[in-house]
């Protein structure tokens, strides 16, 4: 990894929910949950290799956005992995981490694993959202454009290639995008 500058991203235990055909929603919950055993013996395994590493760690996230209650999100466990790496390391914060399945959480969460170490946070199913969502509103306000090529409430001969072009729509769906990535920058304070 060192000699080409590579970052790792090491993900271990198991994300719940469903993604790309992996159904892992039926997993026993305690599988949802890395120890801090797992944790430091991938940082032992990849520190003498290089410092350039990212560890997943499972502390009860899941792909996809589920009804509350359903997800027991548990970011302290990120800070006990830290206490745990930290007391062999002599060192507070040896840990960076990444929070898969970030889509859909309490904020109060995410500023806890980020008070943790995270440094990543995965968004897919709120950014597949947001895209979608621009979608929606944009048909949903132009409905009666979006009808025919021809003929709209302006008149029977009035044309609205200007409505189902591509480029118009999917940049509504592009901005709604950009809209909730800037909305999980701040959520991260990187911005």
């Amino acid at each position: 990894m060192a000699k080409i500058d590579l970052i790792l991203e090491m993900e271990i235990g198991i994300t719940g929910g469903v993604e790309d055909g992996v159904d892992n929603s039926g997993v026993s919950k305690d599988k949802l949950y890395s120890t801090p055993e797992e944790v430091w013996q991938v940082y032992e395994t990849l520190a003498p290799i290089s410092e350039k590493f990212t560890i997943a760690a499972a502390f009860g996230n899941v792909h996809g956005v589920y009804k509350p209650g359903n997800v027991v999100l548990r970011p302290e466990l990120l800070g006990d992995f830290q206490t745990y790496a930290g007391n062999i390391l002599q060192n507070s914060r040896p840990l960076n981490f990444v929070f898969h399945g970030g889509s859909g959480s309490e904020k109060h969460k995410i500023d806890e694993a980020r008070s943790h170490g995270v440094v990543k946070m995965n968004v897919d199913t709120d950014t597949q959202w947001a895209y979608w969502a621009g979608i929606k509103e944009f048909y949903e306000d132009n409905e009666l454009f979006l009808q025919g090529q021809i003929g709209n409430p302006k008149g029977l001969d009035k044309p609205n290639k200007s409505f189902y072009d591509p480029r118009k729509w999917v940049r509504e769906a592009e901005t709604s995008m950009r809209d909730r990535v800037k909305e999980s920058c701040k959520d991260l304070q990187n911005v």
